[in-house]
């Protein structure tokens, strides 16, 4: 993953997201994985970045959960 794509990410019961190399996160906490999955692929589409998402434990298999990656529309 690098600089400046977009994290999904758990902390302490809450979902984040933030941009790659910044320690602040984008928006508020999410109670619901799904939308802070949402929200950081919403983000991520807009700034036409990479979207990952990661749990406490590490990263997670779900990296490319929603198919085409935002770099690949671009023509």
């Amino acid at each position: 993953m690098a600089a400046g794509d977009i994290e999904t990410f758990h902390r302490n019961g809450t979902w984040f997201n933030r941009i790659q190399g910044e320690a602040s996160t984008l928006g508020p906490g999410f109670n619901d994985r799904e939308d802070a999955i949402a929200a950081g692929r919403s983000a991520a589409t807009a700034r036409q970045v990479e979207h990952s998402v990661r749990t406490e434990e590490g990263p997670s298999d779900d990296r490319n959960l929603f198919g085409t990656h935002p770099r690949d529309l671009i023509g």
